[in-house]
């Protein structure tokens, strides 16, 4: 089965939120999730701090599911999140397990 890799950039206001939305998902085994500092050129998007301080604090979500559901747990997350700053990519892993 071919696995990617769902990443979800948001707001540090919508961590709780999107973290309770994926516990939920049964397709979803687990997530790792993490503080991070977003980098850009567009000074509009930032506050006048973020715009001193050269970065934006967000929070980053990052998944393993299968390729043949991405679609699916996509289009979930856009409809329980739509009109949200959310940033998604996703990305082909090449191998993923543990050293056990």
């Amino acid at each position: 089965m071919n696995r990617v890799l769902l990443t979800i950039i948001c707001p540090p206001s919508l961590e709780r939120p999107i973290n309770d939305w994926l516990l939920e998902q049964d397709v979803i085994s687990g997530f790792t999730s993490m503080q991070v500092h977003g980098h850009g050129s567009v000074p509009s998007s930032l506050s006048l701090i973020e715009q001193v301080e050269g970065r934006k604090k967000q929070f980053m979500f990052q998944i393993h599911i299968p390729s043949d559901i991405q679609d699916t747990v996509i289009k979930d997350l856009k409809h329980n999140f739509k009109e949200t700053k959310i940033h998604y990519w996703v990305v082909p892993l090449a191998t993923s397990g543990r050293l056990s």
